[in-house]
């Protein structure tokens, strides 16, 4: 089957950084990231220094504060004071004209498109804004907003060492973290908060005190999803380069060898990978408490689970370590584009929602969130939550108005998947765009999901315009030629005509 995908890229490696302008935006993002950490921050500061523009940029522009911070008193819509309640809203014929120039295709196929006023809906641009298309990795901002909705942003999951059903074993039980560590928990970290060394350290404190003699058994409980662990919609080339990989519980590194190399062929049985990590750090750490670890690990069988303790859970409970939030989660897939990660977040929330922890369970999870955030979602199709496939269906109307909800609506939950969109020229898979002439008054300052396929490309988010006006916006290309450069160019120069656009 033939591969569909195209790499939207991560965060850049240090080198990439080596031009002069990057380095002065990093300065400032460091210095955005010392706002306080109840302030949402927003897209709004200066990028590098560039001819004058007919409308100069706002002290929004200088130095990012607030993006909508919730604010009880206010009585703007949706219950959140505006980034600046007097800009003016720009003039829609003017955003039309200029972006009628910019958003044009290299080569085949055609680019839909929908700008708004977040706060007030206005329609500032509308090309073929209801025209469902494959949207590759702006589906991830559905899941992204589901989740926070359905779990919580403070939520965590947790991995568990329980005992086993019979004496001198143990069983290593997936909650849903992906994102273990090898190691021990690192607390300021997402990837890796939760470390298996850490929770193999408290197990064998907690056989010591149980008196376990050796030797001690690992068995693996990746039970909690259910269904095919692969999308029926997924291409098997995608599957054998790493695109993704099938679904389970718990894994190391979202579901990656090496923390370090996100590109790539995964593991084919990540749960099984990061139990036998487990079992090589439990022998570590038992050994000088001279308790040994037999080396096989096995599947916990079928209608073996331990006997339910009196909270209900499945074996007494000898050792636990818990995830970085999910709103820590969303940010990093929303950064990075993490298919697996985003994969795993939806069937959480299917969990959640009491419906099947499957693919299609996930999907329809996630979906219902959407009808309950009054997105217009009838003519919405997922097959996936990655967005690696064609089947997915979805318009820049319907995008558009996820972001409005992110930013304006009433659920102030949804704020907090606003840091991990990535940041133009700076931060995750925008990090090595935005760097020409033709794209850079939007570097720093324009915030949006990526998405690519060999014939599709996207864009959405948001934006802090001259006048300070916060703008979202939507736009997808499907039916190009794959490969054609000028197709992300015309997404960015239009971006970054918003960004600049002082239009009224």
């Amino acid at each position: 089957m033939k591969r569909t995908t195209s790499r939207e890229g991560t965060a850049p490696a240090p080198g990439r950084f080596g031009r002069i302008v990057p380095m002065l935006l990093l300065t400032l993002l460091v210095m955005v990231l010392a706002v306080p950490a109840g302030l949402v921050v927003s897209p709004g500061f200066r990028g590098p220094a560039l001819p004058p523009e007919p409308a100069a940029a706002g002290p929004w522009q200088q130095m990012p504060a607030t993006l909508s911070a919730p604010d009880g008193g206010s009585e703007t819509a949706g219950g959140m004071r505006p980034l600046s309640a007097d800009a003016p809203v720009p003039d829609a014929a003017t955003v039309a004209a200029q972006l009628t120039a910019t958003l044009k295709t290299d080569g085949a196929g055609s680019f839909s498109g929908l700008v708004q006023d977040a706060l007030t809906g206005k329609v500032l641009f509308d090309r073929a804004a209801d025209e469902v298309r494959a949207p590759a990795s702006n589906i991830k901002l559905l899941t992204a907003a589901a989740a926070l909705r359905t779990l919580g942003p403070d939520r965590r999951f947790s991995t568990r060492v329980v005992a086993g059903p019979t004496p001198g074993t143990v069983v290593l039980t997936g909650g849903g973290d992906v994102l273990l560590g090898a190691g021990e928990s690192a607390p300021d970290a997402v990837l890796g908060h939760a470390g298996l060394a850490t929770l193999a350290q408290s197990t064998v404190r907690a056989l010591q005190k149980a008196g376990v003699a050796s030797p001690v058994t690992v068995l693996l409980d990746d039970s909690l999803f259910s269904g095919p662990s692969l999308s029926r919609a997924w291409s098997p080339d995608d599957v054998a380069a790493g695109e993704v990989a099938p679904l389970f519980p718990l894994a190391l590194n979202s579901a990656r060898f090496d923390p370090a190399v996100t590109t790539g062929p995964r593991p084919r049985d990540a749960a099984m990978t990061a139990a036998e990590a487990f079992a090589d750090r439990l022998s570590a750490a038992g050994a000088a408490a001279g308790l040994t670890v037999a080396p096989d690990v096995a599947r916990l069988p079928a209608g073996r689970k331990p006997a339910a303790d009196a909270g209900g859970q499945s074996g007494k409970l000898l050792a636990e370590v818990q995830s970085a939030t999910v709103s820590q989660q969303v940010d990093l897939m929303l950064r990075t584009s993490d298919n697996y990660l985003t994969e795993v977040m939806g069937r959480m929330v299917a969990v959640a929602s009491g419906k099947p922890a499957s693919n299609d369970g996930a999907v329809a999870a996630v979906l219902q969130q959407l009808e309950e955030l009054n997105v217009p979602s009838g003519t919405l199709r997922a097959a996936d939550l990655a967005g690696l496939t064609l089947e997915n269906k979805v318009s820049a109307r319907q995008l558009s108005a996820v972001i409005r909800a992110m930013t304006t609506g009433t659920d102030t939950r949804l704020r907090s998947a606003l840091a991990g969109f990535p940041v133009a020229g700076l931060t995750g898979t925008l990090g090595n765009r935005y760097m020409d002439t033709s794209t850079s008054r939007g570097a720093g300052l324009v915030r949006a999901k990526t998405g690519t396929l060999n014939t599709v490309i996207a864009l959405s988010g948001y934006v802090v315009d001259a006048d300070g006006r916060l703008l979202v916006f939507s736009f997808i290309g499907n039916g190009l030629t794959p490969g054609a450069a000028g197709n992300k160019a015309a997404l960015d120069r239009t971006a970054s005509v918003l960004a600049a656009c002082g239009c009224r």
